[in-house]
C-alpha cells in the first residue's frame, strides 16, 4: 500500500491548533468521495484559500484526481456537511448537512471549476445521515465463465438490474433517497430539463414509529428497491434492515418501507469478544457498510471503544430448519427453508475505528471480489479480504504539522487523525482526508486477485471493462509500473483488433483515448501519443466533413456520397482529378453552402498540413521495431487523408477561399495534387517505400515551405505523467501550487497558446481559455463564425476534451 502523495494547506502560525481547540466538535464534518470520472469531492472545517482565517465553516471542494492540488470551492456552509455523494455518471454531486439542507450540484457547461445548483430543498429540523442517488438500471460485469474470451460481447455481460424509479416509458428517473437521524425517509426527484415539471418530493417514516439512528448505509436491490441497514449506536440493540421502494405515479411520488430480518452483534461467537468490548466506556456501533453497493447480502459492522474495536461480517444465508415430526410426514424428516443472518468472520484491533469503506463495484457478478478498508485512531490503515477479514496489506499514516517560520517545539503537539476515506470506482487507489484538512492517496492491491502483484492480463481486462462500461481509468494509470506499459498496449491492441468491425467502430474513439493515456506515461511514448492524437482528430474531422454530404435524391443512389468516395480511394487512384471523374456523381451531391465551407477553413488547413508534414517526415523515418504505432505506417489513416484531400478538392471548386494556403516556390505548383499523389504511392507499401518516393519527398522542402503542424502544448503538470515514476514517494504537495517535481516540458510552441479543437492560434496569454485537466490542451471560449457545421463541431467537444478529460476554465490576469 504505497503512499502516493500528501496535499496540505499553506503553513500558518498554529491557527489550526486554535481552530481545533475552539471548534472541537464530537462529530467532524470532514468527508471525501471519488466519482466514476475520478473527480474528488471533500469537505473541510477551514477555508483552504484563507489559511489565516479564524472563522469556522464547513467547505466543500472538488478537484480532478490528475491534478488534485487545483481545487475549486463549491460550497461554504454554516452547518456541518454530513453527506457527500456522487451519482453513477459523476455529473451530479449531492451535499447534505445537519440542518436538513439538501443541495444537488452539477458542473456548469461541463467546466470543472464552475458549479451551479440543480436542486435545493430543506427538511426542517432533520439531521441528514445518508443518501443514495437512484439507480439507472445499467450494470456491466465480467462473465466469469468466459473471462478468457476474445469477444467483448461474451466477456462482459449486461446484468439484469431494475432502475430505482421508472418514469413514463420505463425511463429511469433521476433523484435521490435521503435518510435522517430520526428515521425519516425522503425521496427527491429532479425536475425534467425538457418540461416545466417542478421538483417532486415525498417523505415517509422508515419504521412503524420514528427511531433514533446514529449510523446507516444504503445499497441497491436488483428489483429496483433500496436496502437500508441502520443502528442506534447501542451495541446491545439490533442492527435493523429495511427494504424501501420508491414509485412515481403521475406527478406524485410514494415511498414504501418494509422491515426485514435484524440481528444482534452479541450473537457472534465468543472469539469476537463482544462482551468485553461492550463493557468498555463509550462503546458504540460506529460504522455500517454493505459489502457491495449493488445486490448485497452481507454487512460489515464496526463496534468500537477508545481501547478496542471489532469488525464483524454478517451474511444473509438460507438455512434449513427441522420441522417437528407431528407437523410433517412421519416417514421422512421434514425441513423448512428460511433466511437468517449468520456471523461469518470478525477482525479485532486495539484502537478506535475512525473510518470504513468497501469496494464500489463488483466486477464479477455473484462472486465476492474486492476488500474492506478500515482506519483507526492510531492512523493505521488496514486492507482486509471482504469474505474473511484477513489482512492483505497494512500501513500507518504519519503526518507532521507544518508551521510558519518557527520551530515545531514552540507549539503544542496536536494529533492529526484520519477522518474519512473512499475508494476509487475501480478500487486501485484509496483517498484519505485527515482532521487537519490534508489529502492523502494510497495504492491498493488488485481488486479481483489481490494475492498477486499487478499483472498485464489484469490491467488489460480492467481497461477493456472501462472501454465497455464508460468508466474512467485514471486511477489504474497511477498505479502502473513503467515496465508494464508496452505489454499492456500490445495486449489491448491485439484484443481490440479481434473484435467484429461493428464493435471496433462503436468503441474506436474510447479505445484511442485509452492508448493515448498509456503512451503519455512514458518518455518514449510521447511520439506515439502525438501520432494517435492526430489520428483521432483526423477521424473526427473526417466524420464531421462526411456528415455534411447529402445525396441529391435519396432513392437514386445505392450508396451515399461518402461511401462512393471511400470506394474510389480504395481503387488506388493516384491522380486527384481523375479520382473526381471516376466518382460518377453529380456535383450537387457534394455541394455545401459557401459560408459553411469558409467556416471550416481552419480544419481544412489542418488536414492539409498534416498530410504535408507526414510526407516531409518520410525520408528520416524508419519502421519502428515491434508493434509500436506510427501514423506514417497506418494505411487506414493515410486513406482517410486521401479521402479528405479529394473532398477538399471538390469544395475548392465551389469556394476557392476555403482551400488550404501553402507558401510555394512555383506559383503554378498544385500542392494538393502533389500531396495526394505522393500519399497514394506511400499507401502501396508503407513499410518499405521505394527510393523514387523518398527522393520526391526530399524535394518537397524546396517546393513548399513547411509549416509546423499546430500541436497543443502538453506542458501540463499532472500526476499521470512520466515524472511520477522517477519521484520518491510520497510527494509532499500544497493546495493551489503546481509541484515543480512533476513539470515536464515538451517545448511545443512555447510562445503560443493553440486551440486544440479549432486549430487556431489564441495568442501568448489569452485572457480566458478552457484547459483540459488530463492532457493540458486548450480551447478558446470566444465564438467564431457560427454556422451550423462549426457549431456542431464545437458541441462535439463541449462535454470533454478529445482525450476524454474534463475542461477547466483558466483566466489569465493582466
Amino acid at each position: 500500500m504505497d503512499h502516493i502523495f500528501t496535499i496540505s494547506k499553506k503553513p500558518s502560525r498554529s491557527l489550526n491548533l486554535y481552530k481545533q481547540n475552539i471548534f472541537n466538535k464530537l462529530e467532524k464534518s470532514i468527508l471525501c468521495s471519488i466519482s466514476s470520472t475520478n473527480v474528488i469531492a471533500f469537505s473541510t472545517e477551514s477555508n483552504i484559500e484563507e489559511c489565516n482565517s479564524l472563522y469556522w465553516s464547513s467547505n466543500v471542494y472538488v478537484a480532478d484526481l490528475n491534478s488534485p492540488w487545483q481545487i475549486h470551492k463549491v460550497l461554504s456552509n454554516s452547518s456541518s456537511v454530513t453527506v457527500l455523494q456522487w451519482d453513477f455518471t459523476g455529473e451530479l454531486l449531492l451535499i447534505a448537512d445537519e440542518s436538513g439542507y439538501v443541495r444537488i450540484y452539477s458542473a456548469k457547461d461541463h467546466i470543472l471549476n464552475d458549479w451551479n445548483i440543480v436542486l435545493q430543498t430543506v427538511l426542517q429540523g432533520e439531521h441528514i445521515l445518508a443518501a443514495a442517488f437512484f439507480h439507472s438500471g445499467k450494470r456491466i460485469c465480467l462473465n466469469v465463465d468466459k473471462k478468457d474470451s476474445s469477444s467483448y460481447i461474451e466477456k462482459f455481460q449486461h446484468v439484469k438490474f431494475a432502475c430505482s424509479v421508472k418514469q413514463f416509458g420505463s425511463k429511469p428517473a433521476k433523484g435521490a433517497l435521503l435518510l435522517t437521524t430520526t428515521g425519516m425517509l425522503a425521496a427527491v426527484l429532479l425536475p425534467q430539463p425538457t418540461c416545466q415539471t417542478p421538483m417532486i418530493m415525498a417523505t415517509e417514516s422508515l419504521g412503524p414509529t420514528r427511531i433514533f439512528i446514529k449510523t446507516a448505509d444504503i445499497c441497491y436491490g436488483k428489483n429496483g428497491h433500496f436496502l437500508l441497514a441502520v443502528s442506534s449506536g447501542d451495541p446491545s440493540m439490533p442492527i435493523q434492515c429495511y427494504k424501501v421502494s420508491v414509485k412515481k405515479e403521475d406527478e406524485k411520488c410514494t415511498i414504501k418501507s418494509q422491515s426485514l430480518l435484524s440481528f444482534f452483534l452479541n450473537e457472534a461467537p465468543k472469539e469476537a469478544l463482544m462482551d468485553q468490548i461492550t463493557k468498555e466506556r463509550n462503546c458504540s456501533v460506529s460504522h455500517i457498510k454493505w459489502i457491495m453497493r449493488e445486490d448485497a447480502d452481507s454487512l460489515v459492522v464496526a463496534a468500537s471503544s477508545q481501547k478496542m474495536s471489532c469488525l464483524q461480517v454478517w451474511e444473509l444465508r438460507e438455512k434449513a430448519l427441522p420441522v417437528h415430526k407431528s407437523l410433517g410426514k412421519a416417514d421422512t424428516p421434514q425441513f423448512f427453508n428460511t433466511v437468517l443472518w449468520q456471523h461469518q468472520c470478525h477482525f479485532q484491533y486495539n484502537s478506535l475505528v475512525t473510518s470504513l469503506a468497501t469496494s464500489k463495484l463488483s466486477l464479477m457478478n455473484n462472486i465476492s471480489c474486492g476488500y474492506v478498508v478500515v482506519t483507526f485512531a492510531d492512523n493505521s490503515i488496514h486492507c482486509l479480504y471482504r469474505d474473511t477479514l484477513k489482512q492483505i496489506v497494512f500501513t500507518t499514516l504519519s503526518v507532521v504539522p507544518r508551521y510558519l517560520d518557527e520551530p515545531n517545539a514552540k507549539y503544542q503537539k496536536v494529533r492529526t487523525n484520519i477522518s474519512s476515506i473512499d475508494l476509487s470506482w475501480l478500487g486501485n487507489v484509496l483517498l484519505c482526508v485527515d482532521s487537519d484538512d490534508n489529502l492523502h492517496l494510497f495504492k491498493l492491491p488488485p481488486q479481483i486477485d489481490s494475492s498477486v502483484p499487478l499483472s498485464v492480463p489484469y490491467c488489460t481486462t480492467i481497461l477493456e471493462y472501462c472501454l465497455v462500461s464508460g468508466l474512467d481509468w485514471l486511477d489504474l494509470l497511477l498505479v502502473l509500473r513503467p515496465s508494464m506499459l508496452d505489454a499492456i498496449c500490445d495486449r489491448l491492441t491485439e484484443s481490440f483488433n479481434r473484435q467484429p468491425p461493428s464493435v471496433q467502430q462503436f468503441f474506436h474513439v474510447q479505445y484511442l483515448c485509452i492508448k493515448i493515456s498509456l503512451h503519455r506515461l512514458s518518455f518514449q511514448g510521447q511520439g506515439k501519443a502525438n501520432d494517435l492524437s492526430q489520428f483521432m482528430m483526423l477521424h473526427s474531422i473526417s466524420t464531421a466533413f462526411k456528415s455534411l454530404l447529402r445525396p441529391s435524391e435519396m432513392n437514386s443512389h445505392e450508396k451515399s456520397p461518402a461511401d462512393s468516395l471511400a470506394g474510389v480511394i480504395a481503387e488506388g487512384q493516384s491522380d486527384v482529378d481523375k479520382a473526381l471523374t471516376l466518382m460518377h456523381l453529380e456535383a450537387k451531391d457534394f455541394t455545401v453552402e459557401t459560408t459553411t465551407l469558409q467556416s471550416l477553413q481552419q480544419l481544412i488547413q489542418w488536414v492539409a498540413d498534416l498530410a504535408l508534414n507526414l510526407l516531409l517526415k518520410l525520408p528520416d523515418s524508419r519502421p519502428a521495431p515491434g508493434k509500436s504505432y506510427e501514423l506514417l505506417r497506418d494505411v487506414k489513416a493515410l486513406n482517410m487523408l486521401r479521402e479528405m484531400l479529394v473532398l477538399i478538392r471538390i469544395w475548392g471548386l465551389l469556394r476557392p477561399a476555403c482551400l488550404p494556403v501553402f507558401v510555394k516556390s512555383d506559383t503554378n505548383l498544385d500542392v494538393l495534387a502533389l500531396v495526394f499523389r505522393l500519399l497514394s504511392r506511400l499507401v502501396q507499401n508503407v513499410n518499405e517505400p521505394d527510393d523514387t518516393l523518398i527522393d520526391d519527398c526530399c524535394q518537397l522542402p524546396s517546393q513548399v515551405v513547411q509549416v509546423p503542424l499546430l500541436q497543443p502544448c502538453n506542458n501540463r503538470v499532472v500526476l499521470g505523467s512520466p515524472q511520477l515514476a522517477q519521484q520518491i514517494l510520497p510527494l509532499q504537495l500544497e493546495f493551489n501550487t503546481e509541484p515543480e517535481c512533476l513539470a515536464y516540458n515538451l517545448e511545443n510552441n512555447p510562445n503560443q497558446t493553440i486551440d486544440a479543437i479549432r486549430h487556431l492560434y489564441l495568442g501568448k496569454y489569452p485572457r480566458k481559455v478552457k484547459q483540459c485537466v488530463r492532457c493540458g490542451g486548450s480551447a478558446g471560449t470566444v465564438p467564431v463564425t457560427r454556422t451550423a457545421a462549426i457549431r456542431a463541431w464545437d458541441q462535439r467537444w463541449m462535454r470533454s476534451c478529445q482525450c476524454g478529460g474534463q475542461w477547466r476554465m483558466q483566466i489569465f490576469c493582466d
